[in-house]
């Protein structure tokens, strides 16, 4: 496959198997020629990450600290003010980040919380930021709300492969993340799907998490890829760390596969050392979160992130930074 191949819908895992286990220097190369294409190989993105409504959800997931079901010491808390939402966001701001995501530790929004959440999104937009939501399942009624409100972006993971899934998540299916996401796209918010690898999972399993990703009718415009942080409490606390090598082939993979989508280097930040990073940022990932905690996990403080960049020479992204196609 021809590094200008250009956007597909139709990949195999056969094909994208190949890509993945092809030599370490051709894979990030290949990787590096299409980010090139796409965007400003030196820019990164910036986006801020906070938890509005924090612990207590009633979804198994074996990764999250925030599951009524684990014992993990989290207390649940009560939706966040609005004003103070917006406050945060300001502070983000202030920061660099061109990106807001506000998160809540739900099955799915109530009604009695839409109110606030749409002006949440109201309040951190009309501060000149992209706003993202995380808030689990969504029926048609409630992204249409949303997108009233001004919701650029929507969040929902499919975690990992259809195969893997039910061996992390049984309190939901698989299926029903797709159709959250159709409900996404057909209200006119723009998509944020990743997943998260060292979960246990095989190879495979992450191969084909990005191939259910590259071939959906419409490439999601943000791709985080996540790594595990084993979480104490958690059912996979104790998993087996995934060789830092594997997790850049994943990087490169999206990169290739997915061209115009921004691919976050996402949770796990704070456990890699500058190299893995770097490696990264050259397999294609340009965008990260910002400030030190990432809803309930660590991250990298912004002094240690600012340090990294200058080291790399990389800048922050403008906001509303569009890809920009390079003529090969």
């Amino acid at each position: 496959m021809s590094a200008d191949a250009g956007e597909r819908h139709d990949w195999t895992r056969a094909e994208a198997e190949a890509l993945y286990r092809a030599p370490f220097n051709d894979l990030l190369f290949q990787a590096q020629t299409v980010h090139r294409r796409h965007f400003d190989p030196n820019q990164v993105q910036m986006s801020s990450l906070l938890s509005v409504k924090t612990g207590g959800c009633p979804e198994d997931c074996a990764y999250c600290g925030q599951s009524a079901h684990h014992n993990t010491g989290l207390k649940a808390s009560k939706l966040m003010e609005v004003q103070r939402v917006i406050e945060e966001a300001r502070k983000a701001k202030s920061a660099g980040a061109t990106r807001y995501c506000m998160g809540a530790a739900w099955k799915n929004p109530k009604e009695r919380d839409l109110d606030s959440i749409l002006a949440m999104v109201e309040g951190v937009k009309a501060l000149g930021l992209e706003t993202c939501m995380t808030l689990g399942k969504l029926t048609q009624h409630d992204a249409a709300r949303l997108r009233g409100a001004g919701l650029d972006y929507y969040n929902h993971n499919i975690d990992t492969s259809e195969r893997y899934y039910s061996e992390i998540v049984t309190t939901r299916t698989f299926g029903e993340r797709l159709d959250t996401l159709d409900h996404v796209r057909e209200a006119g918010i723009k998509v944020c799907c990743g997943g998260i690898v060292g979960m246990g999972e095989r190879e495979d399993d992450r191969v084909d998490m990005l191939v259910t990703l590259a071939n959906m009718p419409q490439h999601p415009e943000s791709v985080p890829i996540n790594l595990l942080i084993p979480i104490p409490g958690t059912p996979l606390e104790g998993a087996e760390p995934l060789d830092p090598l594997e997790f850049v082939r994943t990087i490169a993979l999206a990169r290739i596969m997915m061209p115009r989508s921004m691919v976050r280097l996402s949770a796990g930040r704070a456990s890699m050392s500058d190299e893995l990073q770097a490696l990264c940022f050259f397999a294609g990932a340009n965008s990260i979160f910002l400030g030190c905690t990432l809803l309930t996990a660590g991250n990298p403080a912004e002094d240690k992130d600012r340090a990294l960049f200058s080291k790399l020479g990389l800048a922050p992204m403008p906001a509303e930074q569009a890809p920009a196609r390079v003529d090969a």
